[in-house]
């Protein structure tokens, strides 16, 4: 992004990115409480924001590591959780993520123990480098989109075996898959896209104009 600040902490129509996100957690009848984990130097904004948009859920902040997933296993051992209990892990920069999506993934995590919502690959995929190699079959690939849902115990033992073995995932999904589980996969939406460039900021911003 070019941006000195993380992207989660950029304003859109005067309220941080972040803000958009979490708000769709807090009002979920689902949440009981939210664990924001994120880099020391951003605590305070943090809570500044909790207080501005009346974030009740959020329970703590704890600090980040320097890889996604040791962010996810700081938040994990900071909490109090049954085997059974049902954790959700979200990236920051999806803030159009519907409550339908968030109950859906949910509720296959309590049948299933471990889901991930993901979109079907809908485009010709193409193996190449500045020329193409080859195609894809496409029938079976899907995009990995967050949330990432599992009982507690699942999510907790697939952490402490990828910290056993050095091995470091693209996300969590990969994990609890890589332990040994079997991994629900969930309909998702375009919609609940991950800022990343230029033009995801743009498409927001239209978005919620009238947000």
């Amino acid at each position: 992004m070019n941006n000195p600040q993380p992207k989660q902490y950029m304003q859109f129509h005067g309220k941080e990115l972040i803000a958009y996100t979490l708000d769709v957690f807090q009002k979920s009848n689902q949440i009981d409480s939210i664990v924001v984990s994120a880099q020391k130097e951003f605590f305070p904004l943090l809570n500044e924001i909790k207080q501005k948009y009346s974030l009740t859920k959020i329970k703590s902040i704890i600090e980040s590591g320097t890889e996604r997933q040791h962010s996810v296993f700081n938040a994990l051992k900071s909490i109090q959780c049954s085997e059974d209990d049902i954790v959700v892990v979200h990236d920051a920069v999806r803030p159009l993520l519907s409550q339908e999506i968030l109950s859906n993934s949910i509720e296959a995590a309590i049948q299933f123990g471990s889901a991930v919502v993901a979109i079907k690959a809908r485009d010709t995929l193409i193996n190449g480098t500045d020329s193409v190699l080859s195609y894809v079959d496409r029938s079976e690939i899907f995009y990995a989109q967050t949330p990432q849902v599992f009982r507690y115990g699942i999510l907790m033992d697939a952490m402490k075996k990828a910290e056993k073995e050095n091995f470091i995932g693209t996300d969590e999904s990969m994990l609890v898959h890589r332990a040994g589980y079997k991994v629900k996969i969930v309909e998702g939406s375009s919609i609940n896209f991950k800022i990343t460039n230029h033009d995801d900021i743009k498409l927001f911003e239209l978005l919620t104009r009238n947000k």
